[in-house]
């Protein structure tokens, strides 16, 4: 005989009606979700608002309907056995959103994103939206204040040398011009060359930190006309940029 649980516990709340509290719970990884989303969103990540807010959203469902769900299971039963599955369910996504090439790892700060808002989600299902709440305040924390100590960091360590190609249908080199600036990197020369009709091919020879070149090329990427990114580090930035135009 299946039994219909009528109440469920609620952070703050306590023991409230069912629908209720599945109104909370959903309203929280709503705004918890899209919080920690537009954060993401701003800065053009892959997992934006609407992947975070889903993400918070399913992981809260999951947890909640087993819950509910508990009193009609047969023998034992582990509810902790849905964390288990949401933690491994989620690693496909943040796979996803992790990205290797030429030796270089991009997206790992986005993987590690949606696992913390999978967990989110997991914590208001359980009833403490309160604790779900506090723990994306400090999501959101590390996200937003610590870019300008990794800035510090980047302008106090040693430097390299990079040289940064640049294919896209028609010119960028003024959108890309405009992401240097603000950024601790030495632009040494830029200029753009016409490999094929249609097409260009920009040069960027720079002075910076790697990771600031990394950020960089990721932007570069999400132009709309550009269709590959690539670079390398070199001896000497202006002795390079010297030798193709020999």
């Amino acid at each position: 005989m299946e039994v219909f649980q009528r109440e469920m516990y609620i952070e703050v709340f306590g023991n409230v009606p069912i629908y209720f509290g599945i109104g909370i719970q959903i309203v929280t990884a709503l705004i918890l979700g899209g919080l920690v989303g537009f954060d993401r969103e701003i800065k053009m990540k892959a997992a934006g608002l609407k992947t975070n807010i889903l993400i918070c959203i399913g992981a809260t469902l999951y947890t909640t309907i087993s819950l509910i769900n508990l009193p009609n299971a047969i023998g034992l039963v582990d509810p902790n056995r849905v964390a288990a599955q949401i933690v491994s369910g989620i690693g496909f996504l943040g796979a996803g959103a992790i990205i290797q090439g030429r030796g270089n790892v991009t997206g790992l700060t986005t993987a590690a994103t949606i696992w913390v808002v999978a967990a989110i989600g997991f914590t208001i299902g359980v009833g403490y939206p309160l604790v779900a709440t506090l723990f994306s305040i400090t999501v959101l924390v590390v996200l937003r204040l610590l870019a300008p100590i990794h800035k510090f960091i980047e302008r106090e360590s040693e430097h390299k040398d990079f040289h940064i190609e640049v294919l896209s249908i028609g010119t960028v080199k003024r959108m890309a011009s405009k992401m240097f600036l603000g950024e601790n990197i030495e632009l040494e020369e830029l200029y753009e060359e016409e490999p094929r009709e249609g097409k260009k091919l920009l040069h960027i020879f720079l002075t910076g930190h790697p990771r600031a070149i990394e950020r960089i090329s990721q932007e570069l990427h999400s132009i709309m006309k550009v269709e590959k990114v690539s670079y390398r580090q070199v001896e000497s930035a202006s002795d390079m940029y010297e030798m193709i135009n020999e």
